[in-house]
């Protein structure tokens, strides 16, 4: 594969484009969401703005819905949110050049979808700059305030955002964007890549009895990384 180097804005904001349809029918189905359990517009934006994080949003409304303590919102979108850690953790070495603001910035608004994005640019690229990554990440992020917004408007409108298959568009995307990460290691180590897919998958199947979702998630991901760091090695 030929190599190239991924390093203006612009170009960041265009690698984000295949993914803006996900992040419009998931946000939208956040918006509709958040009116149905009375936010505000207001209110959802600032979700959106403050928290960013799909999966957590629905939590947070699913919560208010049934009236929890704001500690117990706090502290479960805090374990849901984990993952982010370790995402951030991953690619920090990509960016150890740089201003530490500059770090922080890249950090925060890194999402599973952009992550993936960058990820698969990572491994098939020479370089990739931080001004290609702030492309990338600032377009998602307004993207999903956006669609969020457009969400709340219509939540006047559509009770169930699942009877339109809105959330199927964030199924879509993370399946393109696992197909497109997996294909060079698939092709170059086989037998390696197939030893971390088949670690995480049973792995994940097993914590699921005994752990929360996000914190099987979190376990597996660790155990994958960890295999496929031995493998590696050897």
């Amino acid at each position: 594969m030929e190599k190239r180097e991924y390093i203006t804005f612009r170009e960041g904001v265009n690698a984000c484009v295949p993914t803006i349809l996900g992040y419009l029918g998931i946000g939208i189905a956040v918006g509709v969401v958040g009116k149905n359990v009375g936010l505000s517009l207001v209110e959802i934006a600032l979700m959106s703005i403050l928290v960013y994080a799909g999966g957590a949003q629905f939590i947070i409304c699913g919560m208010l819905a049934i009236q929890s303590p704001i500690s117990a919102i706090i502290f479960t979108t805090f374990l849901v949110n984990l993952r982010h850690f370790l995402m951030s953790m991953s690619v920090a070495s990509y960016f150890k050049k740089e201003p530490l603001i500059t770090s922080i910035g890249i950090g925060t608004l890194l999402t599973d979808e952009s992550y993936g994005v960058l990820m698969t640019a990572l491994s098939t690229n020479h370089r990739v700059s931080s001004a290609w990554t702030h492309g990338l990440n600032i377009t998602a992020y307004l993207t999903w305030i956006l669609s969020t917004i457009v969400g709340g408007l219509l939540g006047t409108w559509i009770p169930d955002p699942y009877l339109l298959g809105l959330d199927f568009a964030l199924v879509a995307m993370f399946a393109g964007l696992f197909i497109l990460q997996v294909d060079g290691p698939m092709k170059k180590y086989t037998k390696e890549t197939l030893i971390v897919l088949g670690t995480v998958c049973l792995s994940l199947y097993l914590f699921m009895g005994f752990f929360s979702p996000e914190l099987s998630v979190l376990f597996a991901t660790l155990l994958g990384c960890t295999v496929g760091m031995v493998n590696h090695h050897e």
